[in-house]
């Protein structure tokens, strides 16, 4: 029997991480135990006519459909573009989860992503895992540079996976990328780049065996 491995998602903001790496996530779910960390709710930002917290519902909701336990959704409060005036007290919460959970791999945005709290995300993320497998997922419309280093191939039951867990984001639902053609049209492009149908690609940080 194949050993159950613990992977983490580090998402800056409730739906990075469905973005970044949703169908992986649904790839995992089946064999692993997957947890999720989401640092902001993005209050602040929430269009209206939407309530403000609105996007702890919709998070809550979209992993459950990638099929993360709900013990497993670990939901944070820092205020949306102020992470790098907190970066301290989001290393301390990062090592504190670090220690309950002892991940086998973690998953975090970029290092080339130009928005201010997943930049700290990264860095702080890399700092607290150095001894930890790392793969960073991409978020085009922020990424000024991405190395697809690594490859997870999917197949149609995942990718669609995704899009119904996005599909929970109303309150998102007017960003350009929040699209089911564009979740698809980048998928199938990972998918020819690494010899699949679907596939999502990642930045290898470290990977240790």
């Amino acid at each position: 029997m194949i050993e159950r491995k613990r992977i983490l998602i580090l998402a800056p903001h409730t739906d990075d991480g469905e973005f970044g790496c949703g169908a992986t996530i649904s790839k995992l779910v089946e064999t692993n135990e997957v947890y999720y960390v989401a640092f902001s709710a993005c209050q602040k930002s929430v269009p209206p006519p939407f309530d403000a917290d609105i996007l702890l519902d919709e998070v809550t909701k979209a992993t459950k459909i990638l099929g993360i336990e709900t013990e497993n959704l670990i939901l944070l409060d820092y205020d949306v573009r102020t992470f790098n005036y907190r970066r301290q007290d989001i290393l301390d919460d990062i090592l504190k989860i670090k220690k309950e959970i002892s991940p086998d791999l973690v998953f975090m945005p970029t290092r080339n992503d130009i928005h201010q709290d997943h930049f700290t995300i990264t860095n702080e993320g890399i700092r607290a895992f150095k001894f930890c497998s790392i793969l960073c997922y991409e978020l085009p419309w922020n990424n000024y540079s991405f190395n697809t280093s690594c490859f997870v191939s999917l197949e149609e039951k995942h990718l669609q996976r995704k899009c119904d867990a996005l599909s929970e984001y109303k309150s998102q639902a007017h960003k350009p990328y929040a699209n089911h053609d564009f979740i698809r049209s980048l998928a199938t492009v990972r998918g020819v780049q690494s010899g699949h149908r679907y596939a999502e690609a990642f930045e290898l940080i470290r990977w240790i065996i």
